[in-house]
């Protein structure tokens, strides 16, 4: 039975988005990045945009993202999905662009892409997932590694003299003036994964009306990389990731 079936029989249920393929995902238990491949894929498919949606996914776990949701994907360098984005999306104006990007990618190696990109404002909308950690290489410190974490790199915690403080980059995008919307968001709750959808929506909507660069940052969680279970690691994000990282709209010109 076929989403259209469903609602015409007056069924109320949660379907498998079309656009989220029947490959088995390789992400830890607990990871955040299937859910916000889900959305994604729902998103798309609501927009109907299908044939004109083109992913970009850099290095990382975000890497993966091709293999999931079926639409037009380029791989990127390292941190270079911003530089990529621009180029697609200024030879095909009428196509959805995005990128996908953990913070390891956009916050370290990436960050001069990311900065100047945004700052002309192109029209494309930028995926951020935020698990202060590099997830797939081992668990080293990343920029948004907070104060005191404990990482492979940093195995008596991050510490401020040594490694400086942790990066908000999203609150130094939204000063920018080519931004026309940064939010933070995250997916631990139901509720929250309905606001990540209307954000990542919102997003999208901002870069087919060309009114410039949108960013939709999600805290997430790396249980693997934390060393925790799934259900702590959530625990975790919320008691320590959000103080840091505060949830919602950071800017958002288009109201």
């Amino acid at each position: 039975m076929n989403k259209e079936e469903i609602i015409q029989r007056g069924t109320v249920v949660e379907c498998k988005p079309r656009l989220l393929n029947d490959n088995t995902m390789h992400y830890c238990p607990g990871c955040s990045h299937g859910v916000v491949h889900k959305l994604i894929a729902e998103i798309i498919e609501e927009m109907g945009a299908e044939n004109i949606a083109i992913g970009i996914a850099p290095v990382g776990c975000a890497v993966m993202a091709y293999n999931y949701v079926d639409v037009d994907w380029i791989e990127a360098a390292h941190g270079r999905a911003p530089a990529i984005a621009t180029a697609v999306k200024r030879l095909n104006p009428s196509r959805l662009v995005f990128s996908y990007q953990g913070d390891g990618d956009l916050a370290a190696i990436g960050t001069a892409e990311t900065i100047h990109a945004a700052n002309r404002g192109e029209n494309i909308a930028i995926i951020f997932i935020n698990n202060g950690i590099y997830g797939m290489t081992g668990g080293q410190m990343a920029p948004t590694t907070l104060e005191g974490m404990v990482t492979s790199t940093t195995p008596y915690g991050r510490r401020v003299e040594l490694n400086g403080y942790p990066l908000r980059i999203t609150e130094l995008l939204a000063q920018l003036d080519g931004t026309c919307y940064v939010t933070r968001q995250s997916v631990h709750t139901a509720a929250a994964v309905r606001k990540a959808k209307k954000a990542i929506r919102k997003a999208f909507e901002n870069s087919m009306n060309g009114l410039g660069t949108s960013i939709v940052e999600v805290v997430s969680t790396c249980s693997s990389g934390w060393k925790m279970s799934p259900e702590k690691a959530n625990d975790w994000m919320a008691e320590h990731m959000f103080e840091k990282y505060p949830i919602g709209d950071l800017k958002d010109t288009v109201k």
